[in-house]
């Protein structure tokens, strides 16, 4: 991934944009700190359909007993 200053991209936007069509993503840096992201459209597309945690958990396959049951005794004294 491309590092650029704010000022250069403001200058060369045509040129990110087609980067970033062809796969070339770019962060955009202000102050040198990191402050956004070009992407192509596939890639925001793939990122964008990412699944929920509890919905790959309801397509898992998991049936009751399969995950054993949480530990609920006190946690033990320690000294620090």
């Amino acid at each position: 991934m491309r590092t650029v200053q704010l000022r250069e991209a403001k200058a060369k936007l045509s040129a990110l944009v087609e980067g970033a069509a062809n796969g070339e993503s770019s962060v955009i840096t202000r102050h040198g700190r990191p402050r956004a992201v070009i992407l192509g459209v596939e890639e925001w597309n793939r990122l964008r359909h990412v699944p929920s945690f509890g919905r790959l958990l309801m397509v898992s396959g998991l049936k009751d007993g399969d995950i054993p049951p949480r530990d609920t005794s006190p946690p033990r004294d320690l000294a620090l």
